[in-house]
């Protein structure tokens, strides 16, 4: 036996095996953020429409959180859509929602009650507008609907704000050019033709409403092209957060039969208060970014929620316990 290495004692073994993992159990209690219990209580989580990405999405990020913080209590409360929301975590009756980017910034523009409180968790997918008609339809753009039945969305809703603007970048008065509907992808899919001549939808691509009719149904999407785009950045405001964009193939690909469809998209926000528990936030902020591949295998769009770019919440500066959690995993 070498003399350099002698035999070291069982006892002195066990002490020092004991002393180690006494070492590597502070370690790792350090280098974990979030610490040993997880947080409990309960949070109100503001979602959309029935049929719409929001509530599925909802749905199942409440299922991963319940993985991750047992003892926490996530109520899901259903909403008109984006503006709605906004307006329920500004004034407190709800602590998280998804909303678009261009209905925060129009709230905050507003000068509305709560807005300077409202913080950015995530940037999670886009919202494609999408105008849709039955396929024996003349319309062929966006100028087209005048004297048209339109659905213009939910009052409150995201699709709201997008479809008014839209419509008067081409010269349509919401109210007097048209006949509004105030359906939403809950309703209009199943009134297209009869009682609707379009409806327009802002949402993740495929979104459900429409996917199920797309196996029964004649429809097809009106273009939106970036000169349509340019005119809104024009107006100014919250138009500023509209980009061009091609709808993939793959969305619908029984209404597409592989052809892309030109049009705008806008980012989606997972929004809280300034006021919500730092700590709360970073667990749910990394329950967010670690569910990605399991809650993107039943919504497409979620699998676009990228680390990369999940700090960018343009226009709200990140929420502290947010900041904590892309500062623990920074490379």
């Amino acid at each position: 036996m070498s003399t350099l290495f002698p035999r070291i004692g069982r006892r002195r073994a066990v002490q020092g095996a004991l002393a180690g993992a006494v070492v590597l159990g502070l370690l790792l209690w350090w280098l974990l953020p979030l610490g040993e219990k997880p947080p409990s209580g309960t949070i109100t989580f503001s979602t959309g429409t029935r049929a719409g990405v929001y509530q599925k999405y909802g749905e199942l990020l409440r299922t991963e959180l319940r993985k991750d913080m047992p003892d926490l209590d996530v109520r899901l409360t259903t909403s008109a859509g984006s503006q709605e929301n906004v307006e329920r975590v500004a004034s407190g009756e709800a602590d998280f929602t998804i909303t678009a980017a261009d209905a925060v910034e129009t709230y905050k523009l507003a000068g509305k009650p709560g807005a300077d409180e409202l913080r950015g968790v995530t940037r999670l997918y886009d919202d494609y507008v999408q105008l849709v008609v039955p396929n024996g339809s003349d319309i062929q753009s966006v100028a087209d609907l005048r004297g048209k039945r339109v659905a213009i969305g939910l009052p409150n809703s995201g699709v709201r704000l997008i479809a008014t603007r839209l419509l008067k970048a081409v010269g349509i008065d919401p109210e007097t050019d048209i006949t509004p509907r105030a359906d939403g992808i809950d309703t209009g899919p199943g009134r297209l033709g009869d009682e609707l001549d379009a409806f327009f939808w802002s949402g993740g691509v495929p979104t459900d409403g429409l996917r199920e009719i797309a196996e029964t149904s004649a429809f097809r999407f009106v273009p939106i092209g970036d000169d349509l785009v340019t005119k809104l950045h024009e107006s100014g405001g919250a138009t500023r957060y509209y980009r061009t964009t091609n709808m993939p193939e793959s969305a619908y690909p029984t209404v597409q039969n592989g052809a892309v469809v030109p049009t705008m998209a806008v980012s989606n926000l997972l929004v809280t208060r300034a006021d919500v528990d730092p700590r709360l936030t970073e667990w749910l902020t990394r329950t967010v970014l670690d569910s990605r591949d399991g809650i993107g295998a039943h919504v497409h769009s979620a699998q676009l929620v990228d680390l990369r770019t999940a700090i960018y919440t343009d226009p709200l500066e990140l929420h502290e316990g947010a900041r904590r959690y892309y500062r623990s995993v920074k490379p």
